[in-house]
């Protein structure tokens, strides 16, 4: 072989590796919506109830009015929708809270829509500003509450908690309160922090968000290289996980874009759908 054809080929194959690396940096960092679907059976159910799980939005931008968070959101055809803390961001001057709320208001029009506070919101300073601002949304507020809901003919115990930026004593008076609301009925539980997982037996199902899915991942391989409050490789980055007393958490992996200081990487802001159904 010519050193003439040995250059073709060292430069066919240089350009083959970059284009390889380009595409894969292309799709790791591909910020586009994705939906993640997940199913939860109980022995509690006789018909199907979908819930749709939104969290860590961080009044971030998903299109003019929220257009392309609402259309596919809202084409999952959900019973309840459940917003699972950080929604407004801290840092109004560069993510404006309208944006968060924009989004709620046309949540709360389609079903059934609940919140809890998380970090972010009480970092801001006007925590209990932004749950009245919600709730004139038609967004209800959960903290340290548990009430009975009737859907498709299933009756549901949703319980909601304040983040523990609130302070520990009244997080743990919360979660005891919601504890103590213990029934047959199928048990939800809607908290902001994964890793205070230990804490949450006795609940059917949890959801969560605050990972941000770790940031960075390679599916298949890494879950999530790092959480708040979890730090590196995370153990609930974001998925589904069963838990010791037979229970089952889903983690979000949140919406947030623009307000992460590091760009995601296989790690699209999701839209979770969980599918409750009967067993069997």
């Amino acid at each position: 072989m010519s050193k003439m054809s040995k250059r073709r080929k060292k430069k066919k194959l240089g350009v083959i590796l970059l284009t390889a690396a380009l595409v894969f940096f292309a799709l790791g960092l591909d910020p586009r919506l994705v939906v993640r679907r997940y199913t939860v059976k109980s022995d509690k159910l006789t018909a199907p109830v979908r819930v749709l799980f939104l969290s860590d939005l961080h009044s971030c931008d998903h299109g003019r009015e929220q257009r392309t968070l609402l259309e596919l959101a809202l084409a999952q055809e959900p019973d309840l929708i459940l917003l699972g803390g950080d929604w407004v961001d801290d840092d109004f001057g560069r993510r404006p809270p309208e944006r968060a709320y924009q989004a709620a208001r046309a949540l709360a029009k389609y079903a059934p829509t609940f919140y809890v506070i998380g970090n972010h919101e009480i970092w801001s300073g006007y925590g209990d500003e932004i749950k009245e601002q919600l709730s004139v949304c038609g967004v209800r507020v959960l903290a340290g509450e548990a009430i009975i809901l009737e859907i498709n003919g299933q009756t549901i115990r949703l319980c909601g908690i304040d983040d523990p930026m609130v302070g520990e004593e009244k997080w743990g008076m919360q979660l005891e309160a919601i504890k103590r609301a213990e029934g047959d009925d199928f048990s939800l539980l809607l908290s902001h922090r994964p890793e205070r997982v230990e804490q949450y037996g006795g609940f059917d199902l949890v959801l969560a968000g605050h990972a941000h899915g770790g940031q960075w991942r390679i599916p298949g391989l890494v879950n999530g290289l790092f959480a708040p409050d979890q730090g590196w490789f995370p153990a609930y980055a974001g998925g589904k996980y069963r838990l010791e007393d037979g229970g089952v958490m889903i983690v979000g992996r949140g919406l947030s874009k623009e307000s992460t200081r590091v760009p995601r990487f296989f790690d699209r802001p999701e839209v979770v759908v969980v599918d409750l159904a009967p067993e069997g």
